[in-house]
C-alpha cells in the first residue's frame, strides 16, 4: 500500500515538473492525455476493489487524487498559463489532504483529531505556498506589493494552522496541564 502511495505521488510530481516548464500541448495531445488519465483512474479503482475497510477508502482517495492532479496538470500543460499551473498546485494540495484525512480514520479520539488537524495544516501550508508561487510569477506592475502581501498572508496562515494543531494536542490533557499547554501554544504562535 505504501509503495502504491509513493509511486502515485512520485508520478504526479514528475508529471507536474514536466508540465510546468513545457510548451503548451496540442489539442490532440491533450485529448489523448485525458483519455489516458481516465484509463489509469479506472485501473487504479479496480486495484482498490480487492481491498476492504479503511485501506480501500484510502486507495480510492488516492486514485481520485491522482486523477484530479493529472487532469489539472494536463490543463496546465495545454493552457500554458500561470493560473492553470496555480490550479494544478492547488489540486496537489487538495489531493494530498484528502488522502491524509482518510488515513486519519485509522485512529480514534484525540489521536484522530490531531491527525485531521495536521492534515489540514499541511493543506493550508501547501495552498499558501501555491499562492506565493502564483503571485511570484505575476508580471504586473504592482507585483512587488502583491508578493510581499502574499508572503505575509502565507506565513500567517501557516502559523494559524500550526497553532490549531498545537491546541488540538492539548485536548489530550486535563486540568492545569491542559491550561499550561494552551497557554504555551498561544505564546509560541503569537496568540493573545
Amino acid at each position: 500500500m505504501s509503495r502504491l502511495l509513493t509511486s502515485l505521488f512520485v508520478c504526479a510530481g514528475v508529471a507536474f515538473a514536466s508540465s510546468a516548464g513545457a510548451a503548451a500541448m496540442t489539442k490532440e495531445s491533450y485529448n489523448a492525455e485525458m483519455d489516458k488519465i481516465k484509463a489509469e483512474y479506472k485501473a487504479d479503482r479496480e486495484h482498490c476493489s480487492g481491498m476492504s475497510g479503511n485501506a480501500k477508502d484510502v486507495c480510492v482517495e488516492m486514485a481520485k487524487g491522482k486523477e484530479k492532479v493529472a487532469k489539472a496538470e494536463a490543463d496546465a500543460a495545454y493552457k500554458g498559463t500561470e493560473k492553470a499551473r496555480y490550479d494544478a498546485r492547488l489540486a496537489h494540495a487538495e489531493a494530498d489532504y484528502a488522502v491524509a484525512k482518510e488515513k486519519c480514520d485509522d485512529f480514534s479520539g484525540n489521536a484522530k483529531d490531531v491527525c485531521v488537524k495536521e492534515a489540514k495544516a499541511a493543506e493550508v501550508k501547501a495552498k499558501a505556498n501555491a499562492k506565493v508561487a502564483h503571485v511570484a510569477n505575476d508580471a504586473s506592475t504592482d507585483a512587488s506589493n502583491k508578493r510581499a502581501d502574499a508572503s505575509r498572508n502565507a506565513m500567517e496562515d501557516k502559523r494559524d494552522a500550526d497553532y490549531k494543531v498545537a491546541v488540538e494536542k492539548c485536548d489530550s490533557l486535563s486540568g492545569d496541564a491542559k491550561d499550561q499547554c494552551v497557554k504555551n501554544a498561544k505564546v509560541r504562535f503569537g496568540k493573545s
